[in-house]
C-alpha cells in the first residue's frame, strides 16, 4: 500500500521543532501534502522548514486554505496542532469530513466540552461510511523510558506512595511564554503541562485517579493562574501520592518516584551532552541498583504509531477499527479529568474533589 497523504494543521513553535524534525526521522510512512494555518505568513515559516525534508509540501492558509484541505480526499488524515481552544471543534470539522485525525494533547480545555465532542464524534458512525479515527497525542505515552519504567513496576511490588515534582521555568527565556493562547486559557500552564504528568502516574500505577485535594498559588503575574500546585492524589486502589509543579522557578528538574514493598522506581529527566533524556533507576531491597538511559523519543513513536494505525485502518476498511489505547480520546479526556479536579480544588482552599469518571 502507497503511503497514507496527509497534512498539518499548525505551524507554531512544537511543529517546527518538533513535528517537522521527528517526521523527517520517518519519511517511508506518510506523504507530508500541506501545511496550514490561519496566516499565510506563518504557513509559510513552517513549510520553508519542511521543504528541507518534503520538497513537495503546499501551504495554506485561512478558511480557503482549510477549505481545500477539508475537500481534498487525497489527504487522509491530518495532524491538529493548534491553540488548545480551537482544537476540538477543528478536529471534528476534520472527522465528519471522514479524514482521520491527531489532536496534540490536552484532549480538551475541560471535562464538558469532551463530552460534548465525544458525543458528536460517537454520532458519525451512523452519518459516515465508517467513523474515522480521532486519536490524541500524549507523547509521555510512548516515551520508551516510561515504558521501560511500567515494565519495572512489578520489581518494586505492591504500591505504596508516589511523588511525582515538577519545576519548570516558564519565564521569557522559554520559548513556549510568548504562546498567547496559553496565558488566556483556563488553567494555564498548569492543564497544559499537567497532563503529561497525569499520563506518567497512570501509566505506572495502572489504575485511575479518584480524588484529589490541592492548594494553588500564583506567584509570577506574567504567567496566568495559577503557576504552582500541590496536590495529594488518591488512587483508585487505595494508594495515594503527591503530584507538585512550580512553574516559576528557574530551573528544570522533573522528578518521578514510586516507592513499593520491595523497592523504588525512579524517573527523572536529565541533559546530557545538551540533549535531555530520561534517567531510569531501580532500587531493590537488597540493595542493588539497575540504572539506564533513554533519549527523549515520544513524539517520535506516536506520530509512528498513528501512521500505522491508519495504514491498518485504511487496509482492513474495517468499520469498528480503532486507535491504539495509547492515542485513545478516552485516556487523554481521563488525564484532562485529574487536572480540572485538581484546579477545582485549588479553587475551594484544598477542598477534596471527585474526579470525572470516564
Amino acid at each position: 500500500m502507497a503511503p497514507p497523504q496527509i497534512a498539518i494543521l499548525g505551524a507554531g513553535i512544537f511543529v517546527k521543532t518538533e513535528y517537522i524534525p521527528r517526521l523527517s526521522e520517518i519519511p517511508d510512512l506518510f506523504v507530508l501534502k500541506a501545511i496550514w494555518s490561519r496566516t499565510e505568513e506563518s504557513a509559510r515559516g513552517a513549510v520553508d522548514i519542511a521543504k528541507k525534508f518534503f520538497p513537495r509540501v503546499e501551504c495554506k492558509w485561512g478558511d480557503a486554505g482549510l477549505n481545500e484541505i477539508i475537500q481534498d480526499a487525497s489527504i487522509v488524515a491530518v495532524l491538529v496542532v493548534l491553540a488548545a481552544q480551537f482544537q476540538v471543534d477543528l478536529s471534528l470539522k476534520l472527522l465528519r469530513s471522514g479524514k482521520h485525525v491527531l489532536q496534540e494533547k490536552p484532549a480538551a480545555s475541560s471535562i464538558n466540552e469532551v463530552k460534548t465532542a465525544l458525543s458528536s464524534y460517537n454520532s458519525l458512525s451512523t452519518s459516515l461510511p465508517r467513523q474515522p479515527i480521532w486519536a490524541i497525542a500524549e507523547n509521555y505515552r510512548f516515551e520508551p523510558a516510561i515504558l521501560e519504567g511500567k515494565k519495572l513496576m512489578p520489581d518494586i511490588g505492591d504500591l505504596v506512595n508516589f511523588q511525582i515534582l515538577v519545576e519548570a521555568p516558564m519565564n521569557s527565556s522559554n520559548p513556549y511564554f510568548s504562546s498567547s493562547w496559553r496565558h488566556n486559557f483556563t488553567g494555564g500552564y498548569i492543564l497544559d503541562m499537567g497532563v503529561h504528568f497525569v499520563a506518567v502516574l497512570r501509566m505506572l500505577a495502572g489504575c485511575e485517579v479518584t480524588s484529589v485535594s490541592a492548594m494553588t498559588s500564583h506567584v509570577d503575574t506574567t504567567l496566568p493562574p495559577p503557576d504552582s500546585m500541590s496536590s495529594i492524589i488518591q488512587l483508585e486502589n487505595g494508594r495515594c501520592g503527591v503530584l507538585v509543579a512550580s512553574l516559576p522557578g528557574k530551573t528544570l528538574k522533573i522528578f518521578h518516584r514510586f516507592v513499593g514493598v520491595k523497592g523504588t522506581l525512579q524517573i527523572d529527566v536529565e541533559n546530557r551532552e545538551g540533549k535531555f533524556g530520561y534517567s531510569v533507576s531501580l532500587f531493590t531491597a537488597d540493595g542493588q541498583t539497575k540504572n539506564s538511559y533513554y533519549p527523549f523519543r515520544g513524539v517520535t513513536e506516536e506520530l509512528k504509531t498513528f501512521f500505522n494505525v491508519v495504514s491498518l485502518a485504511t487496509e482492513k476498511k474495517d468499520l469498528t477499527f480503532r486507535a491504539e489505547p495509547r492515542l485513545s480520546v478516552i485516556e487523554g479526556a481521563r488525564d484532562v479529568a485529574v487536572i480540572e479536579a485538581i484546579l477545582e480544588s485549588g479553587n475551594k482552599q484544598g477542598a477534596l474533589v471527585q474526579v470525572n469518571k470516564f
